[in-house]
């Protein structure tokens, strides 16, 4: 039986890999609901994981805290699974201002927002994916858990084309506008349709650069083309196609109609509650708000905001969870949580902030109550949906830890060799300066530095002034939306500066092997940025590097330093008792700075090569006609 999963790598697990991949495969195959991976960083995590996963040959959702690390996981599996089907599932706003009231200034702010195409892309990407295949990992940050439709409803919606069908034209149309396509007479754009004659072009919404093309004669698909949306040049012919809904929130017709009544329904149910509160200006806005949109569901299909009336189109009963990306998956899927100590309180918390906005825009007569409905999955439902699951960190929390019911499986020896890093304890008087010389020795032997600190004020400030000295320095920290902060990361490892100072953002799961130093400053300042678990963590940034050193400023050792610190020096005993007794040489971690991003966008330039730089002057008359040549082929081969 051939095998679902191909994991191409050169590499072969080492250290503690072979057997933590052993212990969670065997829990997965004896049915073990809950296992926690305790993996030190660098000890390579992700490449268990990819190993299991290879293994036991599930499709797997792994949900990761945040954006960045989401993609640079995204971008990892899919260079060791290059033949199967690696998604990335992140919220698709580049900007998002919720809808809320604020009453005490009587201040309504409405829903703005900015929607990233690319990751929209994306998103339709991995979920028609889910419907097509079982090799697939979909990496994912805790978006996962909000509602995006039903499944059934996305999947129920989809059109099937074959060639040799009857179908008319028009009712393809039709069913092009049910699931919210836009016609166009000009350019053909994602999420759009072309009508000319009997011919139909559909540029799908999961797509990045391949749109269909469906020639009809005399009721009948007479071919079915794979084409280029620009040029409109055929890729090449197929058999059979599917299109997919151009929106997560569609519902067919009779739904709409079922909905649009159950909306009316609740509305007069809240205007009588609200007058009899005496609120008569709530009753009016919330009347005339809803009779707007119910106006355009009928006429149009949809409306600014369908999400809040999900309930309704989607026919849950109140309190019902609502569907989300893991309702896409089959039920014997894998759940990974990476860094889950992050993710796991991230997930608990989504529903409660979620709810305590809507329930103020519902007083106040802005929304219908079904709208509390348009929700995040609490931690108990989350929790329900979970079929087996692996918890990954290098400081697990108590909750995976009882989960598992002891079921951690330590992974401490790296690959590498690598020992935990060396760590000092430094006074915080004139911190700021004392760093310098440190920096330097660093830049020298071409080694990078990350900072901490603990305000972006201070970060801000702090990178303000070493460039006034010539540093070549910059900073990170949440402002900074989430494909700037990869570009950042990936340039510090490609050395366009030498130093990153950040806040939180340099914890948990930054891969960036060229980092020999890290400093935390104020280290003595207990709270959550200084706790046991954060300051194993920023340890762990030094750890992919043979010279690895951490320095504490700090004019006092408190209770979460030492036990930070002496569960370092723990692993380190463990890791140079390994060395010794199997001869090996500590080493850093080698690792190509791939460029996640060229998957996840398209340049808007093209950087010229530096060595056509120094080619272009030697270029005389007599060599054109030969090179023009020479170009001219590889166009045309290009083109095809």
């Amino acid at each position: 039986m051939e095998k679902l999963f191909n994991l191409t790598t050169d590499y072969k697990p080492q250290g503690d890999q072979p057997n933590a991949i052993e212990q969670l495969t065997q829990g997965l195959q004896s049915t073990s609901k809950h296992q926690v991976l305790l993996g030190v960083t660098g000890s390579g995590k992700t490449f268990t994981i990819a190993n299991v996963v290879n293994n036991v040959e599930r499709p797997t959702l792994i949900i990761a805290h945040n954006k960045t690390l989401a993609a640079q996981l995204y971008g990892e599996l899919r260079e060791l699974f290059p033949d199967n089907s690696v998604h990335y599932f992140v919220s698709y706003y580049d900007y998002y201002q919720p809808e809320a009231y604020i009453p005490t200034t009587d201040t309504y702010i409405d829903k703005d927002v900015a929607i990233n195409e690319t990751i929209d892309r994306l998103r339709h990407a991995a979920t028609s994916s889910l419907f097509e295949r079982r090799d697939i990992i979909i990496v994912s940050s805790v978006s996962c858990i909000y509602g995006i439709g039903s499944p059934q409803d996305y999947y129920g919606l989809l059109t099937s084309i074959e060639q040799g069908s009857n179908l008319d034209p028009k009712i393809l149309l039709n069913k092009l506008k049910d699931v919210q396509y836009q016609r166009t007479n000009t350019d053909l754009t994602r999420g759009t349709f072309r009508y000319r004659g009997d011919v139909v072009e559909v540029f799908p919404s999961h797509q990045e650069s391949i749109a269909i093309r469906i020639e009809f004669f005399e009721g009948v698909v007479e071919s079915i083309k794979e084409i280029d949306p620009i040029k409109g040049k055929t890729i090449r012919k197929v058999g059979k196609t599917i299109i997919y809904p151009s929106s997560h929130y569609v519902a067919p017709q009779d739904k709409i109609k079922l909905a649009i009544e159950a909306i009316k329904e609740e509305l007069k149910q809240q205007i009588r509650i609200l007058e009899k509160e005496n609120k008569y200006l709530e009753a009016r806005r919330i009347e005339e708000r809803t009779n707007y949109d119910l106006e355009l569901l009928t006429t149009m299909g949809f409306c600014n905001g369908i999400e809040n009336y999900s309930r309704h189109i989607t026919g849950r009963s109140e309190g019902e969870p609502p569907w989300t990306l893991i309702d896409y998956f089959p039920e014997d899927f894998l759940i990974v949580i990476d860094e889950s100590h992050q993710t796991m309180p991230q997930i608990r918390g989504m529903y409660e902030g979620d709810r305590s906005r809507k329930k103020t825009l519902v007083e106040y007569g802005f929304r219908l109550p079904s709208a509390l409905d348009n929700r995040p999955l609490n931690f108990k439902e989350f929790e329900g949906k979970v079929n087996q699951a692996i918890y990954v960190s290098a400081t697990p929390a108590s909750y995976e830890i009882t989960k598992s019911n002891g079921a951690v499986v330590e992974q401490i020896i790296r690959p590498t060799g690598l020992i935990d890093p060396e760590i000092e304890m430094r006074p915080a008087q004139n911190q700021v300066d004392d760093i310098l010389e440190e920096i330097k020795k660093r830049i020298d032997v071409g080694d990078r530095v990350l900072i901490t600190t603990l305000t972006k004020k201070m970060a801000e400030d702090l990178t303000e002034y070493y460039k006034d000295l010539g540093l070549n320095v910059n900073y990170l920290h949440s402002d900074i939306d989430a494909l700037e902060r990869i570009k950042i990361i990936r340039n510090l490892r490609l050395g366009e500066f030498d130093i990153l100072i950040g806040i939180n953002l340099l914890r948990e799961g930054l891969d960036i092997p060229e980092v020999s130093l890290v400093v935390i400053l104020d280290a003595d300042k207990e709270g959550y940025l200084r706790s046991e678990t954060s300051l194993i963590q920023v340890f762990g940034r030094a750890a992919r590097n043979v010279r690895g050193k951490v320095i504490l400023y700090a004019d006092v050792m408190t209770g979460s330093m030492q036990r930070a610190i002496n569960e370092t020096y723990r692993r380190r005993e463990i890791q140079e008792k390994f060395n010794s007794s199997n001869n090996i040489t500590p080493k850093s971690i080698e690792k190509n700075i791939s460029d996640i991003l060229s998957s996840i966008f398209e340049y808007d330039y093209f950087t010229v090569p530096k060595d056509l730089d120094t080619e272009i002057y030697d270029i005389t008359p007599d060599k054109i006609p030969a090179m023009v040549k020479v170009f001219t082929k590889d166009m045309k081969k290009a083109s095809r």
